[in-house]
């Protein structure tokens, strides 16, 4: 009695988590197919545009940490207010955020635009990355306020339970990206800056059609309040530092494995390639911690304390199988997958390698990610940017420039230490989450 009693509360967590999940995985796809056209396209033009793509893409996540660390907030304190049915609060906490993000984003893009390519400039990276990074960057920052609204729109959506929306904006996104990329690249004169400019495009008009759903979630006005700014922000903002701390490490990354005395363009290209490929593995577990926060946010506004906790816990083992499953996969099909992206034998290569020894720890890495989604949906971000910030800088980057740069064990031992730092992250973040001390946290 009590063990049929056990799995029919097990089916109804798995259930649930699955049922906000899903939509999640396909908006993380489509994600995925975007960023995969900009690197195969980007190898068509060659692997200095490749490489250079890479590299831009870890320095534009910089500027939106911001938006993603609104986002945070957003889904801890829209959803618990969606959740008690407070109507006056919820729609004064939307309007904040909204306002927020798009005064945030302006003045960010306008920054991006000017100072982009000084920064670009002092960077020691190979010069030719420069070159084409420069104009992708400063096409990136004009389409940053597109950006961030339609990030925080999306937090809104899925706070309230719309979460279909999103998806529908986020196909109409990724069509058009894709469709524009073609085009600008292979049809116009605007050559390879034609992927950062497809993009911009594509935001734009993601960010039209979510203002269009969010209008309305309005019975009536809804106005800014400081108070609400003040409560996401102190939420959001260790997810932001958590986020320019881990981009700016992934930036330092790249730096170090341009520090390699032979190769270092092949396997600078290899590493976006296969970062890339990786993303597909790394798609469902984000997408599943997204889900995670907004599970969590919900149960803990209807005081479910309890059912937060194990609904966490039955979204992290669903993203475990899904992810091991996908990791499988990947590994027997390495060749082929990293082909598809390079014409270069050398990036090919060293593209295989890295997907092997990346893989071991990945299903670590689902583990981890999905957790701590369910520790920011409750509000405890503090927790999880410790942590985080701790098996990067404290585990990865320093183990990445001693072994292979220093002591000369070369690219392999660079990607190994990207495994001990996921083996870090997942130990710490499994001792916080099984503590719960975060079921306590306003």
């Amino acid at each position: 009695m009590l063990q049929a009693e056990s799995l029919g509360r097990a089916a109804y967590y798995f259930r649930h988590s699955w049922a906000v999940s899903w939509p999640m995985i396909l908006i993380m796809s489509f994600d995925f197919f975007i960023n995969l056209t900009d690197v195969y396209i980007a190898g068509k033009i060659g692997k200095e545009v490749q490489a250079s793509v890479g590299f831009v893409s870890q320095i534009y996540f910089i500027f939106i940490v911001i938006a993603n660390a609104l986002s945070i907030g957003t889904v801890a304190v829209v959803s618990r207010f969606f959740g008690a049915g407070s109507r006056h609060e919820l729609e004064d906490s939307i309007k904040t955020v909204l306002a927020s993000s798009a005064v945030l984003g302006l003045i960010l893009g306008i920054a991006g635009i000017t100072f982009s390519p000084y920064f670009m400039e002092a960077l020691a990276i190979p010069v030719e990355i420069k070159k084409a990074g420069i104009p992708l960057v400063r096409i990136y920052a004009a389409g940053l306020v597109f950006h961030y609204i339609l990030i925080s729109t999306n937090a809104v959506l899925r706070s309230t339970k719309r979460i279909s929306r999103s998806v529908m904006t986020m196909a109409v996104v990724c069509v058009l990206n894709i469709s524009l990329n073609f085009y600008f690249v292979f049809h116009t004169p605007v050559g390879f800056t034609g992927i950062a400019l497809s993009t911009v495009c594509s935001l734009a008009a993601g960010c039209l059609i979510n203002l269009y759903f969010i209008k309305k979630i309005f019975t009536q006005r809804g106005y800014f309040s400081i108070t609400f700014l003040k409560r996401i922000a102190a939420i959001g903002w260790p997810s932001g530092l958590l986020q320019v701390a881990w981009q700016i490490g992934s930036a330092l990354l790249f730096v170090i494995v341009g520090m390699l005395p032979q190769r270092n363009i092949e396997t600078l290209a290899a590493l976006t390639n296969g970062l890339r490929i990786e993303a597909a593995i790394f798609m469902p577990a984000f997408a599943l911690s997204q889900a995670n926060a907004v599970i969590t946010g919900n149960l803990l506004g209807e005081s479910k304390e309890i059912t937060a906790y194990r609904a966490g816990l039955s979204t992290a083992v669903i993203g475990v199988v899904i992810i091991t499953l996908m990791t499988v996969l990947v590994v027997l099909n390495a060749q082929t997958l990293s082909a598809m992206l390079s014409a270069n034998s050398l990036v090919i290569d060293e593209s295989v390698r890295y997907l092997y020894i990346s893989m071991v720890s990945e299903p670590l890495m689902a583990w981890a990610v999905i957790q701590g989604g369910g520790l920011n949906g409750a509000g405890d971000t503090r927790g999880v940017m410790k942590i985080v910030i701790l098996s990067q800088w404290a585990v990865r980057i320093p183990l990445a420039y001693m072994l292979g740069i220093y002591f000369a064990f070369g690219a392999a031992a660079i990607w190994w230490s990207m495994n001990a730092s996921i083996a870090v992250h997942a130990v710490l973040i499994t001792r916080r989450y099984f503590r719960k001390k975060w079921l306590e946290h306003d």
